[in-house]
């Protein structure tokens, strides 16, 4: 399983930076605050809500395609998450997109002692929004599932609500 995700990963960074596929690529890297609440179940379940912090980056191709890697950080699991996504956006208004698209990665989560690198997949919904050539915000939607199950603890799933700034370049 670890090795598929890392050689999808590696077709979604080469898609990504090949001048072949594209006519017009803008460039970008954002930071976002949301809120992501886990299901935990078992042993050690715990309430999973908590804030968390988002790093991002990636390339909008033709105006339509966005490549996109996120690093996030939640402190209540001690779960860090490395997820590439792919967004199909469509213009709204000249100001406005709104996407949907899939992610796969990995979560390494922490619960109880117990640390775990596993595989994570999912899906996206949002809206961006242009402030101006360089600037926009993005709200986003994130429905992720993870295969952490240890110690009689599994998280089934993870959701998130993130408000993003990026700047193209």
């Amino acid at each position: 399983m670890r090795k598929l995700s890392i050689l999808s990963t590696l077709a979604l960074v080469t898609v990504a930076v090949s001048p072949v596929y594209a006519t017009s690529t803008e460039w970008f890297v954002g930071a976002g605050v949301g809120y992501q609440e886990d299901s935990i179940k078992g042993e050690s379940a715990q309430n999973g809500e908590d804030g968390t912090y988002q790093l991002r980056g990636g390339a909008i191709v033709n105006d339509h395609h966005r490549l996109m890697g996120t690093y996030s950080y939640i402190d209540k699991s001690s779960q860090d998450l490395l997820l590439a996504s792919y967004d199909y956006l469509h213009p709204v208004s000249k100001r406005v997109d709104i996407y949907a698209g899939a992610s796969a990665g990995f979560a390494d989560s922490k619960i109880q002692k117990t640390s775990s690198t596993d595989f994570a997949w999912g899906g996206q919904v949002g809206a961006i929004y242009e402030v101006n050539e360089n600037w926009s915000t993005d709200l986003t939607y994130r429905y992720i599932d993870q295969n952490y199950n240890e110690n009689d603890t599994k998280i089934d799933y993870s959701q998130q609500i993130m408000l993003s700034i990026d700047y193209k370049f």
